[in-house]
Parts: structure tokens; C-alpha cells; sequence
């Protein structure tokens, strides 16, 4: 399966050799549009990335009803549950902020309830978990450069 991971990731690399942004947006419907469309494309990179490292992605994009947010990634890294919030951002040269620094202190709270709702839904009291993020910077015309954080954060 790990074989199948990699070359399914080999593929959605090259495709993204060009970057996963899209053109310039002039309106903002159109940037909107554009946010929206890269938000998955890095979602999709992402899970493949993590699947060629060994994860065994169990959900994608959970939401319970009544708790504001979303986790972008569940899945196994060996025998610990992960809890993977996926930021993409454009980078543009000179830029000083991070994808990782979108993850901010509400952010947390919100994927530390969501995370509270899966595990109590699906009875998962005795397992080990944890808070990954991956960091994905979409630059114009060039590949992704993905840094994944594991362990990013504590439970609030």
C-alpha cells in the first residue's frame, strides 16, 4: 500500500511542479474562488504526502453538528492518532508570515473540541493522539515547499 502512496503522491507532485496556485484574481468572487480552489489542492497534496509517510488516513474533513470548525486529516502515524490541520498559503518573496501562523489560540480551541467530539462519537477513550500541522507554502511557478510539524501543539 505504501508502494501505491508513493506513486500516487509521485504524480500529484509533478502535477504540482507549477504550483498550486492559480492565476492572479481580479474581483473578489474571483479571490474568493481562488482561495477556495488552492485550499483543496493543498488539502489533496496533503493527504497524499502523509499517506507516502506512512499515515493511514481515517477521515477527512470531520465536522460535527453544533461545534464551529473543521479537522482537515485524521489518521493513524503508527499506533498514534493524528489530528492534522493542513494551512496552505502563497508566499510571496519577502513575506514574513508563515502557513503555520494562521494556526492561532482560538483555532486551537476549536480543533481541540472537534477533536474531543471524534474521539467521544467513535469510543476512542484509550487510544494515543496528537496535534499535527502541515505547513504547505504554494509558490508561483514552483513546487510546494511542506514542512509537517508533528506534535504541534497541546490539547486546550
Amino acid at each position: 500500500m505504501r508502494l501505491f502512496s508513493s506513486f500516487i503522491f509521485g504524480l500529484v507532485d509533478w502535477a504540482a511542479r507549477t504550483g498550486l496556485a492559480t492565476q492572479s484574481p481580479s474581483s473578489d468572487g474571483e479571490r474568493q474562488q481562488s482561495r477556495r480552489v488552492m485550499g483543496v489542492r493543498g488539502e489533496t497534496f496533503a493527504y497524499w504526502y502523509l499517506r507516502r509517510h506512512g499515515y493511514v488516513i481515517v477521515c477527512r474533513n470531520f465536522r460535527a453538528p453544533g461545534v464551529k470548525g473543521e479537522i482537515d486529516l485524521v489518521g493513524f502515524d503508527g499506533p498514534v492518532l493524528a489530528f492534522v490541520e493542513v494551512k496552505t498559503r502563497t508566499s510571496k518573496p519577502g513575506a514574513a508570515s508563515l502557513p503555520e501562523d494562521a494556526i492561532t489560540a482560538d483555532k486551537r480551541r476549536f480543533v481541540a473540541r472537534m477533536t474531543r467530539q471524534f474521539l467521544m462519537e467513535r469510543r476512542l477513550s484509550g487510544v494515543n493522539w496528537r496535534y499535527d500541522v502541515l505547513a504547505i507554502e504554494a509558490r508561483a511557478g514552483k513546487r510546494p515547499i511542506v514542512r509537517l510539524h508533528k506534535g504541534a501543539f497541546a490539547d486546550q
